[in-house]
């Protein structure tokens, strides 16, 4: 049967879907790189010269063996550098001066230097003036299933084309994953290693462009591409394609170990929660999770409304499931009545028709059983999808009838069904893979399959929020961009004002200088007043003493004002105290690689305590600042706990809102902002202290 290639028009064509291949340092010697590559494509019949170059050598394999690529009858689409650490400078500089279209480079880039720049960024430098892709370095090559072109520094199984791409920054995870994908299903994965001009967001752009792509499973330790990265991720949400991501180096020890692996800067985890929060990412925390997702997403990615729907035959496994399902936030189906009475006609006595169901009574018919339920459970109008939990063993009769039961339910619906195991460690590999192929993925794990279920619910939330475009930038912008651009810092006052501009709410202020005119101030303002220092240079008030509260007299007035001024200086600021409400702490910070972000959380005495934030990038949208804001354990005290009176949740989100809206219009210019405390009061909110940095101040 002839080979079926198929081949797009892309950048990355000469590197991924090549019509000529050169194999620089190729070799006779079993098991060597070239020798691998140049057995593999012609396994795969290849349809375009492949010519191997070493000078040591006339032939190689039956083939001419050429002594450079200078001496090739023809520019070569890609030129695999199969040669040391310490050829390699050389090799890819006469593979430029040959013309090649890309390289592939399966080696570390590493070789014992002192002083910059290092070999791997001198190849980089080179390859990106060039406008050269390639893969790797230290990497282990790409397989284009549906192109039929394995480039790989050992052999891969052939593999049927399937609709998930599979990228790996890390060449383990790419043979772990890509070597046993045969349930997966492959379009097209890349080991992409040191991403030397070739990053992720290259290898995701020529995925999004195949037809057959469903979903893009990541592993990552960086992204060396932001913009690329954040413009691959925004045409696969406008394309409805699933995102599914691993991204280690959460902690400070994994981020230390990518810099030294591969020389890949981690970045700020809350950043990337926040980025793939605004994408509609699916993280999952283990691999075992992301081909649990990948599998389902493949079929799952545009559910309807309701919950999980399962089945059991095992009432203890059941109840594992429900507790696993309550941590992983994955709700049931709330099955109506008539469900309910389908569920009890065939129901041995003593089960309840119940979702989860536990189906196994007696054993009498216990497939038909197991088959009607499911049914009925499908059918539900509050049922998304459904998994039927069973230990399936592919030797076994019982297995395999409760499969053909499942099949048969599924067969009955079109949402999406799935068969998941509570012991990945079941012997099922081959009817795994064959219930897969016939569309009801096997998800092995009773974690993995509820994440998977997660992740399908929560992808379904996403495209289900509104799209709301960036905002215009704000009238006041321009007159801030102008006094920011000073890089001198703001005093509070400033600050605030800052704030009230962009519809943040403060409370009235005044600046004074002398004894008089904080007595003076005071009683204007109200009393009871707050009266902190104003003098500048002074970041962090309540360290040095500078801020005196609840000030009820004009004497307690006069008296703080004369504290102050004895020691800080006589500049101070005057405002009425707030009433009782919870703190939140707000800010602004600058993610190094996705640029203005905002942060908030529990503030005052509770955020050392309940360590309670999240990150969201600006400008955030209402419905996601609602969402991050519920999720914080703070959000209880803004209910109204112990008898207190729900607080102004919305004005907190107006706040939040806004601070995001100044971060996109003025992040570019500040180094440092927070807005602590926040005080959401029964109505609205108001930052009561505020600090502004300009970059450079």
């Amino acid at each position: 049967m002839a080979v079926q290639r198929h081949r797009i028009a892309h950048r990355l064509s000469p590197l991924l879907t090549p019509r000529s291949v050169a194999i620089v340092g190729a070799s006779p010697r079993e098991g060597s790189t070239g020798l691998t590559i140049m057995e593999t494509l012609a396994g795969l019949a290849f349809d375009g010269p492949v010519y191997p170059v070493n000078p040591r050598y006339d032939e190689i394999g039956g083939q001419t063996c050429y002594a450079s690529l200078a001496d090739l009858p023809q520019k070569v689409d890609l030129a695999v550098l199969a040669v040391s650490d310490e050829r390699i400078e050389e090799a890819l500089r006469l593979a430029v001066e040959a013309g090649a279209g890309a390289a592939s480079i399966f080696g570390s880039c590493v070789v014992e230097e002192s002083g910059a720049p290092r070999l791997a960024d001198r190849l980089s430098a080179m390859a990106m003036e060039a406008g050269l892709p390639i893969n790797g370095g230290n990497c282990m090559g790409y397989c284009n299933y549906e192109a039929a072109i394995r480039i790989n520094s050992y052999p891969f199984a052939d593999r049927q084309p399937g609709g998930n791409t599979f990228l790996a920054q890390s060449g383990s995870v790419f043979g772990a994953i890509t070597g046993s994908s045969e349930r997966l299903g492959l379009n097209f994965a890349v080991s992409c290693g040191r991403e030397l001009s070739t990053s992720v967001a290259d290898y995701m752009d020529y995925a999004l462009e195949l037809e057959s792509t469903r979903v893009i499973g990541l592993f990552l330790e960086t992204v060396r591409n932001p913009e690329g990265f954040v413009a691959a991720l925004q045409k696969a949400e406008a394309r409805g394609v699933p995102v599914v991501a691993v991204k280690v180096g959460r902690t400070e020890t994994a981020a230390r170990m990518a810099v030294s692996h591969s020389g890949a800067l981690a970045g700020d985890d809350a950043a990337y929660d926040a980025l793939f929060r605004r994408y509609g990412v699916l993280r999952t925390d283990s691999l075992d999770e992301l081909a649990a997702s990948m599998l389902l997403m493949e079929r799952a990615a545009g559910i309807g409304p309701g919950g999980l729907a399962t089945i059991h035959d095992s009432g203890g496994e059941r109840e594992l499931v429900v507790d696993a399902a309550e941590a992983a936030g994955v709700p049931f189906a709330r099955i109506g009545e008539a469900t309910r009475q389908k569920l009890e006609a065939r129901l041995d006595f003593g089960l309840e028709p119940e979702n989860p169901c536990d189906a196994f009574g007696t054993g009498r018919d216990h497939d038909g059983i197991m088959r009607d339920c499911f049914a009925a459970l499908m059918a539900d109008d509050d049922t998304a999808l459904g998994v039927f939990f069973l230990d399936a063993n592919q030797h076994n009769s019982y297995s395999i009838a409760c499969v053909d039961a499942c099949v048969a339910a599924a067969a009955t619906t079109a949402k999406p069904v799935a068969l998941a195991t509570n012991y990945a460690g079941v012997d099922h590999r081959e009817l795994a893979v064959t219930l897969t192929r016939q569309g009801i993925p096997v998800l092995d794990g009773t974690g993995p399959a509820l994440k998977a279920v997660a992740n399908a619910l929560a992808y379904r939330d996403h495209r289900g929020r509104p799209r709301q475009e960036p905002p215009a930038a704000h009238g006041a912008a321009a007159r801030w961009w102008a006094r920011l651009g000073q890089g001198v810092p703001l005093d509070e006052a400033e600050a605030l004002d800052l704030l009230a501009d962009y519809g943040i709410g403060t409370m009235p202020h005044r600046i004074v200088t002398s004894r008089d005119e904080a007595i003076a101030a005071a009683h204007d303002l109200g009393l009871p007043v707050v009266m902190k220092t104003a003098m500048a240079g002074i970041a962090h008030k309540t360290d040095v003493g500078g801020v005196k509260l609840n000030l009820k007299s004009e004497a307690e007035v006069a008296a703080a004002w004369q504290a102050l001024e004895a020691g800080l200086g006589p500049r101070a600021i005057v405002a009425p105290m707030a009433g009782e409400g919870v703190e939140l702490v707000a800010g602004i910070v600058i993610d190094q690689q996705f640029g203005a972000m905002v942060v908030v959380g529990a503030g005052g005495i509770l955020v050392e305590v309940l360590r309670d934030s999240a990150t969201l990038v600006a400008p955030a949208p209402r419905h996601e600042v609602e969402r991050v804001l519920s999720g914080l354990r703070v959000s209880r005290l803004l209910d109204g706990v112990r008898g207190a009176p729900p607080l102004d949740c919305a004005a907190a989100v107006d706040a939040v809102v806004g601070l995001s809206r100044l971060a996109a219009d003025l992040g570019d210019l500040i180094a440092e902002m927070d807005v602590n405390p926040l005080r959401v009061l029964p109505r609205g909110a108001v930052a009561l202290d505020a600090l502004v940095v300009p970059r450079g101040g």
